[in-house]
């Protein structure tokens, strides 16, 4: 049972438990602010294609961070202020929303808030790696994604609450207060892991190569083309709620369509984690693919209410087979030496695809309307579990080369 039960054993170091209240804070803070946006871009008179630009743009700062973090993270032995100063920054820009007149100010907020994501999140993982045993490496990632989640559920159930008293810009200086929090509990709480940076200090001694020098299996590289090709699909969720929107669920609603869609997410995050520890990732994370496949092709055909709601909430489980899983599917086949590299070229592969998914989802939505680009994302979604399955993941990383 003490297997079973991760979050209850002695072996769980703390680091976990505090990242766990850190993500949950924070996307508590995220989620009050962020599921109501669409609507208050509707309100100063934005659209889709404004809301492209402004997701895409914020997704590519938030790439180029990622992948300079995991370098970072790979060179620097301390870890903790890359965390904190990106926990600080996200959550010290939210309540600004609430002052913001244009399109363009939104922007200018979101920049700073994926930018100092992208600064935390890969340093924060490879952190988690260094301490947890590489059997459980699925199980940890799923229940710190679990905690995430579940701020993601508290959230909107907070903005809904505030909605229809203080208004929109009310629930953006609300969020500050979360935000807070999780500032305090990432200063007071993470520690620096102190067991495993003497092997990796010794490795960069003996062969340190430059970070483009880097070289992974080519297994790793056909994993890669899979998820950045699904990524191509993958546009911002909240074309998602500008959908359901359009068929008829009212604005104040969006937040419960936050709620339902992170239930799913939260009760599934640590089994499916937990589940890859034991079986393939590979074929998890395909599973997750083709859940999101189904959810797109219904939300394109919009053919009732209540699919919508029924679709959303089994969006969840898309993601909580795929955000941990794969996570640990990059980790666990690369040295401790160059686990930052490997996830930030991960996360910025599939952050620039996901930069021009959300604007070219934006402007074809302009164009013919909302279902084109929602069958396009549920074909490419199709497309890429098959190629997922196709990779075997198995291959010996290459030598890395010497420093020339």
């Amino acid at each position: 049972m003490a297997d079973v039960a991760l979050g209850a054993t002695r072996e769980t170091p703390r680091n976990i438990y505090v990242f766990g209240g850190t993500s949950f804070l924070n996307d508590t803070a995220s989620e009050m602010a962020y599921w109501v946006l669409p609507a208050f871009l509707a309100s100063i008179g934005a659209g889709p294609a404004q809301m492209g630009i402004i997701e895409g743009i914020a997704e590519s700062v938030a790439s180029f961070a990622k992948l300079f973090s995991g370098y970072l993270a790979d060179r620097f032995p301390r870890r903790k202020p890359l965390v904190v100063s990106g926990y600080f920054v996200a959550n010290a820009v939210k309540p600004l929303l609430a002052l913001t007149t244009s399109w363009w100010q939104i922007l200018g907020i979101r920049f700073a808030d994926r930018f100092s994501k992208g600064i935390r999140g890969t340093t924060r993982d490879v952190m988690v790696a260094e301490e947890i045993d590489k059997s459980k490496i699925g199980s940890a990632y799923g229940l710190i994604q679990a905690m995430d989640s579940a701020g993601a559920i508290a959230g909107p159930l907070i903005a809904l609450l505030l909605l229809s008293r203080y208004g929109l810009r009310g629930v953006f200086w609300a969020a500050g207060v979360p935000g807070l929090l999780c500032i305090v509990v990432a200063w007071l709480g993470i520690r620096e892991p102190g067991a495993a940076r003497p092997n990796i200090a010794v490795a960069k001694k003996s062969a340190e190569p430059r970070w483009w020098q880097t070289h992974f299996s080519s297994n790793f590289y056909f994993v890669l083309v899979a998820v950045t090709l699904f990524s191509l699909g993958n546009s911002s969720d909240m074309f998602l709620v500008l959908r359901a929107q359009n068929i008829g669920i009212p604005v104040t609603h969006a937040p419960l369509l936050g709620l339902v869609f992170n239930v799913m997410y939260t009760a599934f995050s640590w089994p499916a984690g937990h589940l890859s520890d034991r079986c393939s990732r590979r074929i998890i994370a395909a599973t997750g693919y083709l859940v999101f496949a189904v959810v797109y092709f219904v939300f394109a055909l919009a053919p009732s209410r209540l699919a919508i709601w029924i679709v959303m909430a089994s969006y969840g489980l898309f993601y909580a087979l795929t955000s941990p899983v794969l996570k640990a599917l990059i980790v666990e086949k690369v040295e401790p030496a160059v686990r930052g590299r490997a996830l930030g070229v991960y996360f910025f592969a599939t952050s620039v695809a996901t930069l021009l998914a959300s604007v070219i989802t934006g402007t074809l939505w302009k164009t013919f309307g909302p279902a084109v680009p929602l069958y396009l994302s549920a074909a490419i979604a199709v497309i890429s579990a098959l190629l997922l399955l196709l990779s075997r993941f198995t291959g010996q990383r290459q030598p890395l080369p010497k420093a020339g």
